[in-house]
């Protein structure tokens, strides 16, 4: 399950070779900076060597290795991010690795290997293989690949990366799109490259973590595990680049392991928290089940977090489940700028790693420990052909996930050597700060509900909420804020001004079970993070426990099964609901026997009295099959009224309906009617006779074929007679009455007395092959008689349609 060090040839069209960069310099230079480029046939010379405009001190464009490493472990892969800061993006580009002090004529001058992550975004270039580029030319902000390094002994790498954007294009030999990476020093045993340069910004930052899973049947269908499929809980910290929660290329922790395996973010909470002095604060959202579900009928799972000057990277990871030690994350995420600032927003997509703790290739395979235990790598479409991710084309995984980091607030003073611009100014507002309703005018909610009684009974903090209903979207184009509202509060008796106050923790998630079939005992803990201002002692407890049972009964018929997961949200926004849980089966009887412990639980819920919504709605179906087969047709979807109706009138729409549009209809070959059978092609004896007809209507769409358009019959004028003089003279009798019909027919009878004409002359090629077209032919005066008048006798013109059948 190691990555190969050959870069994935995919397979390049000629055609795709006119997007590459060479020909988008070309559009982008002018003739008279073409005429400068050395025409070398050198290896990948002309990408190299090619000259444009340059602008100094641009810092719109960045060429980023995941980690901001300064040094490379030879055979590891690394995530490789070209992008520029919006408004700015870039058509055209073309990304190569070169060992130090090389031009790059040679083969032998590149350093590492490629690997293509997205088909539709980049590929290799068809006259320079080592080189990745655009699939095809089009706005972009951001681009991805994978770069393998080289082997030991290679010495310093140069990763280069060209923009072309508009008629201005970005070279590689400086600021921010070049970026060197050295071998690292074989006497050095550990597995992290951190970043050596420290954070400048000044105060604090608040961001808010969004997760968006996007593993569902629809996108990766080979195998999907449709039962108990979820993320876990996600797990991780704000810290220091001294403290490395995961990595690729690095070994997993027993926290990483079991949150890879089991799903469980027990233990690595405890790491982190024992590195205190490093981390600022925990990141922790709930598991996901199942692991995609629309976002109307439930929101992605968030998580706020804060970042200082010594505390400014954030890592994170969530389990796939089920799945042998598959994740998705992200590793030491930097969140200061170079400019002493914040970043705004950070929007990645995640395609899953293997922890490199088991062996397993499916969703659901056995335990099977990885001995001796791997490095972290992500996985690949050719680790395994009984892999979901197969492809035996070495294509790209489709992403499983998103997540989004968007900051929220900013504390203290800042000092951003450039400014922010009014879009940072204006995100920086806390919610706390806006008093004002910023609810828009096109969203119609009801009233707040009361405050529901606070979560914490003791002097722990907690949370109490109230709630709103959308009555009405007027306009779908403008989001409408949330619905539910929270606020910090204490138990009875308690508060932050409280001199003798103890301020706690929360809680840590709870330990495993202290058996696995049973019931044993687990616990908990908590512990002080601010003592009380008058000096007086912390009487409140910093430990908890409690029993759980793991399997009721212990016999070779009992199935392993994980602890319980977190209780989903209610069911109902207000008023008795439902809430469910979940676990999964981790080794089936050891007798062969079904598995008969529950998966899933349910228990009622109580929200608040829903006498304050006046309406309440089941979330849309989902949209209905088309009303045709073909064209284009309605589809519709419902909801249903939830809430009594004497709580009040409910006017919002229960149905809707769209347009929708399926392949186009077959339409059938259309033909014209049969000519008249022409004369007979014999004079005597056997011959035959042909009718046609002409194609009116091509089948379009899948549509019947069209039939035959010419027909031949028999015919027999009479017995050719053997007698050859009484066979002359007849042929010479019939020959010389159709010379008399035809010069009675072709000369019109009376219209012109006095002129011998010739016969008409075949008509002549249609002008067009479809639409239609005209024929000509002619009859011209053979002889004209002394009798006759000069005007009455002359050549004649015949003019036709044909070929009306539409193109």
């Amino acid at each position: 399950m190691r990555l190969s060090p050959e870069p994935l040839r995919l397979s390049r069209s000629p055609a795709l070779l006119a997007l590459a960069l060479p020909l988008a310099v070309a559009l982008a230079f002018s003739d008279e900076t073409l005429d400068k480029v050395p025409k070398s046939e050198g290896y990948c010379s002309r990408i190299l060597r090619a000259q444009g405009t340059r602008r100094e001190g641009y810092t719109e464009f960045s060429l980023r290795v995941e980690g901001d490493p300064d040094f490379y472990k030879p055979g590891t892969s690394y995530r490789v991010t070209l992008s520029a800061a919006p408004p700015s993006y870039f058509r055209g580009f073309t990304l190569i690795a070169l060992k130090e002090n090389r031009e790059g004529d040679k083969e032998e001058d590149h350093a590492g290997s490629f690997q293509i992550i997205d088909e539709e975004e980049t590929q290799f270039m068809s006259n320079c293989p080592v080189a990745v580029t655009e699939s095809t030319p089009r706005r972009r902000t951001r681009i991805q690949v994978f770069w393998i390094a080289p082997p030991a002994g290679t010495g310093c790498v140069i990763l280069k990366a060209s923009i072309v954007q508009k008629r201005i294009i970005y070279f590689q030999d400086e600021g921010s799109l070049t970026k060197k990476l050295c071998e690292q020093d074989s006497t050095f045993d550990g597995v992290t490259d951190k970043p050596i340069l420290d954070c400048c910004a000044c105060g604090t930052a608040k961001y808010r973590l969004t997760f968006y899973g996007n593993w569902s049947e629809k996108m990766h269908p080979k195998d999907y595990p449709r039962r108990a499929n979820h993320w876990s809980a996600i797990i991780g910290g704000s810290h220091s680049k001294n403290y490395v929660l995961w990595e690729y290329g690095g070994y997993a922790s027993e926290g990483v392991k079991q949150v890879a395996e089991l799903g469980s973010p027990v233990k690595m909470e405890e790491e982190i928290r024992q590195q205190s002095d490093e981390v600022l604060t925990v990141i922790k959202a709930k598991a996901q089940w199942p692991a995609w579900q629309p976002l109307n009928v439930r929101a992605a799972p968030s998580a706020e977090f804060s970042v200082d000057r010594t505390r400014h990277l954030m890592s994170f990871l969530t389990m796939m489940g089920p799945s042998p030690d598959w994740n998705v994350g992200l590793s030491a995420e930097d969140l200061c700028t170079k400019e002493c600032g914040w970043v705004q927003k950070v929007v990645q997509d995640l395609i899953p790693w293997d922890a490199g703790t088991d062996s397993g290739v499916t969703y659901e395979s056995p335990n099977k420990p990885t001995i001796p235990q791997e490095k972290i790598r992500p996985l690949t479409s050719l680790d395994h052909p009984q892999s979901p991710f197969y492809d035996p084309e070495g294509g790209s995984i489709t992403q499983v996930a998103r997540v989004v980091i968007e900051r929220i607030a900013r504390k203290g003073e800042q000092c951003n050597i450039v400014p922010d611009n009014i879009d940072d100014i204006v995100a920086d507002l806390a919610p706390e700060e806006k008093d004002e309703d910023d609810t828009p005018e096109t969203c119609i909610y009801s009233n707040w509900s009361p405050w529901s009684a606070c979560s914490s009974s003791t002097c722990d903090k907690g949370k109490r909420m109230r709630q709103r209903m959308l009555k009405a979207q007027l306009d779908l184009s403008v989001p409408c804020p949330d619905t539910q509202d929270f606020q910090p509060c204490m138990g009875p008796g308690c508060s932050d001004e409280d001199g003798s106050t103890c301020t706690m923790s929360e809680w840590i998630t709870w330990s495993p079970c202290s058996i696995s079939c049973g019931t044993g005992m687990r616990s908990r803990e908590r512990y002080v993070k601010q003592f009380p201002e008058d000096g007086s002692v912390c009487t409140l407890p910093t430990e908890e426990t409690e029993k759980c049972t793991v399997n009721e009964e212990c016999s070779p018929s009992s199935c392993l099964m994980t602890e319980w997961g977190e209780w989903d949200e209610c069911s109902a926004t207000c008023g008795m609901g439902m809430k469910k849980r979940h676990r999964m089966i981790k080794m089936s009887p050891a007798d062969g026997s079904m598995c008969k412990a529950d998966t899933s639980q349910a228990e009622k819920c109580m929200m608040p009295e829903c006498h304050t919504i006046p309406c309440l709605l089941s979330p849309w179906s989902e949209w209905s099959d088309c009303s045709v087969t073909c064209g284009k047709g309605m589809r519709t979807r419902q909801r249903m009224l939830k809430s009594l109706a004497e709580l009040g009138d409910c006017n919002e729409e229960l149905e809707q309906g769209e347009k929708c549009m399926l392949p186009e209809c077959p339409i059938d070959c259309e033909l014209t009617e049969w000519s008249q059978w022409s004369e007979c092609n014999k004079s005597c004896g056997k011959g035959h006779m042909i009718r046609t007809r002409m194609i009116q209507m091509e089948p379009q769409f899948g549509g019947a074929p069209c039939p035959e358009t010419v027909q031949r019959k028999k015919c027999r004028i009479r017995k050719c007679l053997r007698n050859p003089s009484i066979q002359k003279l007849r042929w010479r009798e019939a020959r010389e009455s159709r010379r008399s019909e035809q010069l009675r027919e072709e000369s019109d009878g009376e219209q012109f007395p006095g002129c011998r004409m010739r016969p008409w002359t075949a008509w002549s090629e249609c002008t067009k092959l479809c639409g239609g077209g005209i024929q000509e032919r002619y009859m011209t005066v053979k002889k004209r008689f002394k009798s006759s008048q000069f005007t009455s006798c002359k050549d004649k013109k015949e003019i036709r349609a044909c070929n009306v059948h539409p193109c």
